[in-house]
């Protein structure tokens, strides 16, 4: 590290509750094994809401994941799903509910069951949905993202009522969605028709990460995100490149020069109007992130500051996609058009609108050569800040220090979870952590994603502990 982790003074407060902490650990440990065998059954199922792939093993997906709860001792267990906007049924959504005793919080339990495609298998060393233990991890897709996050859920859930039993008062609600990965194209009109089923105190989205293996972290901020598509526009048809080639420039060689314009020789964004800090309290080395991110021998890193706020606090644009002829079917045409799509990560506070406005004049202002720019906005999505003084954060911050044994660190994600600023309007008064079971080498989204099994287990006894915390000491 190139400076020390920044440690939440909650976490130095020597608290101890009235509720055994050995015994929950124990809990957990005992019952690791069968965790563990649960979630490699979760892996085998393919469950993956995009439409283009097959429902069943998704809906499957989501029968395993209710029966799980159901053996857990939820009798109010639904499976619950919101039509899309062309009418076609959103994933399944898994939500379960204990309600709350006289004068105690409800904290809601997020994660999803639905996972990424394989893509290219040839990458895979093992088979993706065959959850396989080597050297410490479980490798397969899902394993970390995100049904490590549900068992964790149900694992400290178990822990906690069979050391608490009838001290328990704590109101729980599990809430596995099914569509995720797909954007969580209806989670807004679930949220909204379920309003009252799923209104808590304290939400924990447990689908991040850990600083890295053996220190544990609560993410404490996201990035935002606009994407959309850029196109440009130099003649009304091809033509020959011997005939005409010289006098003008071909759609794809101006699209490059514009797209060109987008960052700095430095490689920051050079987009006027954007937000941008340097405000983090944790760092990585060049020699870390180059590992983790599997940059090539002689790569230049882009940007200026550190690197942590390259990765957190400050824009990051991406060149996600791009028309044109591919190489093998190439012929000696200027092109009268080309077109990309852009990916744009917006440091906390950034408005994704006035982002999107800022893509279109930059891009609109720099056409090369006077071609036609045609900018059609995407998808957007907010940042968000976790609030650390508040009463959940400090016992968060506390639990996972416990539960590895050193003190935790907050640190940022540069991705984002555009639900969460749904969560935040729904619900302005809720408190929301957002935790996690992966680490730097989880790979997900990519061939091998794997799950480290120690921070695994460390991961259950923090939710135990912090479950028990809010039950004993509430909100106040």
């Amino acid at each position: 590290m190139t400076s020390s982790p920044a440690v939440n003074p909650q976490t130095s407060t020597g608290y101890a509750g009235n509720f055994d902490a050995e015994a929950l650990r124990r809990a957990v440990s005992e019952s690791f094994d069968t965790t563990i065998a649960q979630l490699k059954d979760l892996v085998a199922i393919p469950g993956i809401a995009w439409p283009s792939f097959d429902p069943a093993p998704l809906n499957a997906s989501a029968d395993a994941v209710a029966g799980l709860v159901r053996a857990g001792g939820f009798d109010d267990v639904r499976i619950l799903r919101c039509d899309k906007e062309d009418g076609t049924p959103g994933g399944p959504a898994v939500v379960a509910r204990r309600l709350a005793a006289e004068g105690k919080p409800t904290v809601l339990l997020y994660a999803h069951h639905d996972v990424q495609p394989t893509g290219d298998l040839a990458l895979w060393e093992t088979e993706p949905f065959t959850a396989v233990e080597r050297d410490g991890r479980l490798y397969g897709r899902g394993a970390a993202d995100d049904k490590a996050g549900i068992l964790a859920h149900i694992a400290a859930y178990a822990a906690v009522t069979r050391v608490l039993g009838d001290d328990l008062g704590l109101g729980v609600t599990f809430f596995f969605e099914g569509e995720e990965e797909a954007g969580s194209p209806t989670f807004r009109s679930f949220l909204e028709t379920h309003r009252e089923l799923l209104r808590a105190d304290v939400i924990v989205v447990a689908d991040s990460s850990n600083w890295k293996v053996g220190i544990p972290a609560l993410t404490t901020s996201l990035r935002g995100l606009v994407d959309g598509t850029v196109e440009v526009r130099v003649l009304d048809h091809a033509v020959h490149s011997g005939m005409f080639g010289g006098p003008v420039l071909d759609a794809p060689t101006l699209l490059s020069r514009l797209i060109a314009t987008l960052h700095d020789d430095d490689g920051s964004v050079a987009i006027a109007g954007l937000v941008s800090g340097d405000d983090v309290g944790v760092d990585l080395t060049e020699e870390e992130y180059r590992a983790d991110a599997s940059v090539l021998d002689g790569v230049r890193l882009a940007g200026t500051g550190s690197i942590a706020s390259r990765l957190w606090t400050k824009p990051a644009l991406s060149i996600i996609g791009f028309d044109a002829p591919a190489v093998d079917v190439a012929s000696n045409t200027l092109l009268p058009w080309a077109r990309a799509k852009f990916s744009m990560r917006l440091a906390p506070g950034q408005d994704p609108v006035e982002a999107m406005a800022a893509v279109r004049r930059h891009v609109e202002a720099n056409a090369p050569f006077g071609a036609r720019v045609v900018f059609t906005p995407g998808e957007s999505g907010n940042s968000f800040r976790t609030d650390t003084s508040s009463t959940a954060a400090g016992a968060a911050m506390w639990a996972l220090g416990e539960a590895w044994g050193v003190p935790a660190v907050e640190m940022g994600i540069g991705g984002s979870i555009p639900f969460i600023a749904d969560l935040t309007e729904l619900y302005p008064d809720v408190q929301i952590l957002v935790t996690g079971v992966e680490d730097p080498d989880s790979r997900a989204h990519s061939a091998n994603e794997s799950l480290h099994l120690g921070d695994f287990r460390n991961a259950i006894v923090a939710e135990a502990l912090l479950l028990a915390r809010l039950n004993e000491d509430g909100l106040a």
